[in-house]
């Protein structure tokens, strides 16, 4: 018991330590004093340095915690009503879904729509956030619907994953009938950033993650009962039609939300359950929930640091740094386990 408060309260502050260093470190480097210092209200030494902080990586730094924590959680919840340790937060092709919202806003728009691309910033635009809500919404109707008649979700994994190939293919057509500028904008899109969402996104961003973790939160118990097939769940009195409902929508909208405001982020979703497990030793998820959230906005975070070079003005693509360095990564820990256990 000790030993598991100790390493939430040491994750929690390494959380806060990685959050004020991701503002500090970048192109250009701010001393972390100023940091500090402009973040309670001070002003730093040089204007230049508060505009930054305020403008760009106060943003990103708040939008990297939230993301880290819903793919977290998402992904856990999907681990859990699978019963699948390689389930993510995008199983049910909810991302597909936002992906395809994404696609048509960006290259259904045709000649006449170049010009408007090689102007605008799509990328953390509200038009866009609301083609991949709708795109995702759309998806999560669709599978909530095919839901109502299954009795296995083994079934109802085997559906999502259809889903999310039949949408990919339908981007993929859209991708070849496109012009090249784009492409270009949308493989951006595709690339994942935490950069993209403005203070004027922030709050819809935050209210729609605190509900869907609020609701992931008040699952642990049917979560807990789950473990152990539905079957046990329903001996202990669980409703495993409702339970079921809530899970994934609590997982659909914390993962389509993240999709629609960052880009399709991996890696996270899959990874950062099994790293809470092994940290924790326990697979109680009223334990594991919170653990999860707060690892996941880490993780995020330290994944941030590593896109940035500093003195450079070359940020790295985020997908490409979460999956060359989290891969490894996770493959070692179950390597790890796997020594212990036998």
């Amino acid at each position: 018991m000790i030993k598991r408060e100790f390493l939430l309260i040491f994750l929690i502050a390494a959380t806060i330590a990685a959050f004020f260093l991701s503002v500090s470190v970048g192109p250009v480097r701010i001393p972390l004093d100023n940091v500090i210092r402009v973040f309670f209200g001070g002003e730093a030494d040089v204007d230049t340095w508060e505009t930054i902080i305020l403008t760009l990586r106060l943003p990103k730094a708040i939008t990297a915690v939230l993301a880290g924590a819903s793919l977290a959680v998402s992904g856990l919840n999907m681990q859990t009503i699978f019963r699948n340790p390689l389930a993510d937060p995008y199983v049910l092709g909810i991302s597909s879904g936002a992906t395809l919202g994404v696609a048509i806003l960006i290259l259904g728009t045709g000649v006449v729509g170049k010009a408007m691309l090689l102007r605008l910033d799509l990328f953390g635009g509200l038009g866009l956030v609301a083609a991949a809500s709708l795109g995702a919404a759309l998806v999560f109707l669709l599978v909530m619907l095919a839901s109502r008649n299954l009795r296995h979700m083994v079934a109802l994994l085997i559906i999502g994953l259809m889903v999310g190939y039949a949408v990919g293919a339908l981007v993929s057509l859209l991708i070849y009938l496109s012009l090249p500028e784009q492409v270009q904008v949308f493989n951006g899109w595709l690339l994942g950033s935490f950069g993209g969402v403005t203070w004027q996104s922030i709050p819809i961003f935050a209210a729609t993650v605190l509900a869907g973790l609020t609701m992931a939160f008040f699952c642990a118990k049917p979560l807990n009962a789950l473990l152990l097939g539905e079957q046990y769940a329903i001996s202990m009195g669980v409703n495993v039609r409702t339970a079921r409902w809530w899970i994934i929508s609590s997982a659909s909208l914390l993962a389509g939300c993240v999709t629609a405001f960052c880009g399709p982020i991996g890696f996270l979703g899959v990874a950062v359950p099994h790293f809470a497990r092994s940290l924790l030793n326990t697979s109680d998820h009223r334990r594991l929930i919170p653990a999860v959230a707060i690892l996941g906005a880490l993780l995020a975070l330290m994944f941030d640091l590593l896109t940035q070079l500093p003195g450079m003005a070359i940020i790295l693509p985020l997908n490409a740094v979460t999956s060359l360095i989290g891969a490894p990564l996770i493959i070692w820990v179950i390597l790890r386990r796997n020594r212990f256990l036998t």
